[in-house]
């Protein structure tokens, strides 16, 4: 059976505050959906300050969808861990572990653009020290026991429900955060397939003595949107995948690597590149098949401010025409 991760970052081209509205709930009532289909993942993200509002409080609409579903994991890729104060996102995510019965998985990202520092009063020449702060204090918070912080003894309450604590993971693709993560013994999640970091990576844990595992999307990772004729959908939802790659690309530097950074120019551009997928039915079939178990639709049903009938359509080609032929 293939497993569905829907992607959400809530892009509303505009804010206008009722289409917000109603884009929010429309994730919630996909996800619903798909927990009545048998449960799959819902994948969330962080940023601050976009002019399409992309995604500013992951932690927030993880428990909104808990609140509606009973068997989708989540996960949040990434949050970025600095921006917050520690001891804060230690107890939002111990309360968040408790009411799903330990189905979020939360990977910690340091970030790559100078104006969320700067919009949060935190300094991006020092984000490393303050990661590494952050990581520690949440490590210590979710024992339940009292430890030292900032000069004073403090307490972080209540204790988690899987142990030792929350599934966490550290992001990026760099030597030091293949460091990092090894020094805490961690498991990381780069956002490419970056293999000799990820040798890197294990050197390093065995150097600290610690035990981690290291996990990568695929070298030809994809988001698929379904159509029943592929031409008619990249003509209707062409412009609002462009939308959302262009944006991505604007945040983007030259040393970061990322498994969904497009260059595209125009949408027959981001055709072509393949990060971007429009497939009939038939051909989601297919594929499925031929991946067997290992079979992922990763879907973004509202990429880019697409209107969320257009979001419904692919959400409904899934349930009533996908699935059912992959038994």
């Amino acid at each position: 059976m293939a497993t569905t991760l829907l992607r959400f970052n809530c892009v509303q081209p505009g804010l206008e505050p009722n289409e917000m509205h109603q884009r929010y709930n429309a994730m919630l009532d996909m996800a619903q959906a798909l927990d009545e289909l048998g449960g799959g993942m819902v994948s969330l993200e962080e940023h601050h300050g976009a002019p399409d509002g992309w995604s500013p409080s992951p932690l927030v609409m993880a428990a909104a969808l808990f609140g509606r579903t009973k068997d989708i994991s989540i996960s949040i890729s990434a949050l970025l861990v600095p921006l917050h104060d520690p001891l804060r996102i230690a107890e939002d995510i111990a309360v968040l572990d408790l009411i799903s019965g330990g189905k979020l998985t939360v990977i910690g990202g340091l970030g790559y653009r100078p104006e969320e520092y700067a919009a949060h009063g935190k300094s991006w020449a020092d984000r490393g020290r303050l990661m590494d702060e952050c990581v520690d204090t949440l490590l210590k918070a979710w024992t339940g026991e009292p430890f030292e912080y900032r000069g004073t003894t403090v307490q972080v309450t209540p204790k988690p429900l899987t142990q030792p604590h929350p599934m966490f993971l550290l992001g990026g693709t760099s030597k030091p955060a293949a460091r990092r993560a090894a020094r805490f013994g961690l498991p990381v999640m780069f956002a490419a397939s970056v293999p000799e970091i990820e040798a890197y990576y294990y050197e390093k844990c065995a150097e600290h003595g610690t035990q981690g595992f290291a996990m990568a999307p695929p070298a030809e990772f994809s988001h698929v949107f379904l159509a029943e004729d592929v031409d008619a959908g990249w003509e209707q939802m062409g412009p609002y995948l462009l939308h959302e790659a262009s944006t991505y690309h604007s945040w983007q530097t030259p040393d970061i690597k990322s498994a969904v950074h497009s260059h595209a120019g125009t949408v027959d551009e981001l055709r072509a590149e393949g990060i971007y997928r429009v497939v009939s039915p038939a051909e989601a079939v297919e594929e499925a098949k031929a991946a067997g178990d290992f079979a992922i639709f990763n879907m973004h049903p509202l990429c880019g401010g697409m209107p969320i009938e257009l979001g419904w359509k692919q959400f409904d080609l899934l349930r009533h025409e996908v699935l059912p032929a992959l038994g």
